[in-house]
């Protein structure tokens, strides 16, 4: 049985473990600045391709999830997320603690996020007396195991940058996506 509770729910490989044993001693700088930290971000910028980007390792899921979505909304903007959404029922409240409030969307069984169901939630706040829908959040694989398409991202993409919304996918499982037999993607 598949779970895609979380990304810290089982234990390490015994690779990893391994080599955890064999460096614990090793005296390193700290803040990702270590050379473990440097290389992993020079291997990820190899894979995407990309070495013009900024790499940055935080300590956690929601950590990250909070840094990013506060830094990228204003005071009176929202961030949109399927009712299964993990911003919406597993971060024990960190997004809205920002002062950004999580706007949950009808997503049906398999936690994916339809432009049909962003358009409902824009329809819903018309004006300035209400919060800004600005971001919306996804993950993929979703909290439910489903696996976002390409097209399925294309579409949610397109919509996003028509009407000024940012789309923010949440790394957590992207691993269990881009393996997953149904995937078409590549990083």
């Amino acid at each position: 049985m598949y779970s895609f509770k979380n990304d810290y729910s089982e234990g390490a490989h015994p690779q990893i473990l391994n080599t955890l044993v064999d460096t614990n001693l090793v005296q390193e700088e700290g803040y990702g600045e270590d050379r473990y930290s440097l290389e992993a971000a020079e291997l990820l910028k190899k894979k995407m391709a990309c070495s013009d980007v900024a790499v940055h390792f935080l300590t956690g899921g929601t950590q990250t999830n909070m840094t990013a979505i506060a830094a990228f909304l204003r005071p009176h903007e929202a961030a949109i997320a399927a009712h299964t959404g993990h911003i919406n029922v597993h971060e024990t409240g960190a997004i809205e603690a920002t002062g950004h409030k999580v706007l949950a969307v009808s997503s049906g069984k398999d936690g994916k996020l339809t432009v049909a169901g962003i358009q409902a939630m824009l329809d819903a706040h018309p004006d300035e007396h209400m919060v800004k829908p600005k971001l919306v959040y996804i993950s993929d694989t979703t909290e439910n195991g489903a696996v976002y398409t390409k097209s399925e991202l294309e579409a949610l993409s397109s919509f996003c940058k028509s009407h000024q919304l940012y789309l923010y996918l949440d790394g957590a499982r992207l691993g269990s996506a881009l393996t997953s037999p149904v995937n078409d993607l590549e990083l």
